[in-house]
């Protein structure tokens, strides 16, 4: 039977202690009640994180562009906006689906609707995830290592997701999340091997071309930029 209604006030604790300690949020985890509450919780989840991508796009954009800056960037966020609000139902469908395959591979449940409420619980990740984007625009590298970080206690709370929330064997919940944290972590390095030598490729141009160092360094660092925002969409 579904719920009536949706308890905002229970909403905020169930964030608090999902962030703070998912292996006590998914020990008690409910996993009926109806789809509207996961959606509800998906759809804020993914509003909040897509208004604060919209205020980073705003202040980025007028401290690089003006006021004319400005309301290209809020244009553009305000597009994010809406595309997080519809990505996230996207999400919680979908990767309730993925989930629910994890967790048969894992020996736990395979009702769909506890994987979709899992799978909204740990979309809390989204907005902290959004919070801390501004980083790359200051330090590249800075702004890489903590989105690395992000991913890494993601894949903490989906583990937990597993074997507390959905029943999963400990043995291969931990096997398929050590696997899933191999791939931001290699795309870190990857990310640095080939920033490396994109650099080293355009001190040699400077040094055959005598080029504007500062012309070519700014170059680098907006290209080092966009290929960042492309990995962290993928």
């Amino acid at each position: 039977m579904a719920e009536k209604s949706f308890d905002f006030n229970r909403f905020i604790e169930e964030t608090k202690s999902v962030l703070l300690s998912p292996a006590d949020y998914f020990s008690s985890m409910k996993k009926s009640g109806g789809f509207p509450e996961p959606l509800i919780k998906a759809v804020i989840y993914g509003a909040v994180a897509g208004l604060i991508n919209l205020i980073w796009a705003v202040l980025f954009s007028s401290s690089m562009g003006g006021m004319f800056g400005g309301m290209f960037g809020g244009g553009i966020g305000v597009f994010g906006l809406v595309m997080s609000i519809i990505g996230s139902i996207i999400v919680l469908f979908l990767g309730g689906a993925i989930l629910l395959v994890i967790s048969a591979i894992c020996g736990g449940s395979t009702d769909y609707e506890s994987n979709v409420r899992a799978t909204a619980s740990l979309m809390a990740l989204s907005p902290v995830s959004a919070l801390f984007s501004f980083l790359t625009g200051i330090s590249l590298t800075l702004g890489m290592l903590v989105s690395i970080a992000i991913s890494l206690y993601g894949i903490w709370m989906l583990y937990n997701a597993l074997t507390k929330g959905l029943g999963g064997k400990d043995g291969a919940a931990k096997v398929i999340s050590i696997i899933i944290a191999v791939i931001p972590v290699l795309m870190l390095l990857s990310f640095l091997i080939c920033g490396k030598a994109v650099k080293s490729g355009l001190d040699q141009v400077q040094k055959q071309m005598g080029g504007d160092s500062k012309q070519i360094e700014d170059l680098f660092n907006k290209t080092l930029e966009e290929a960042a925002k492309q990995l962290k969409q993928e």
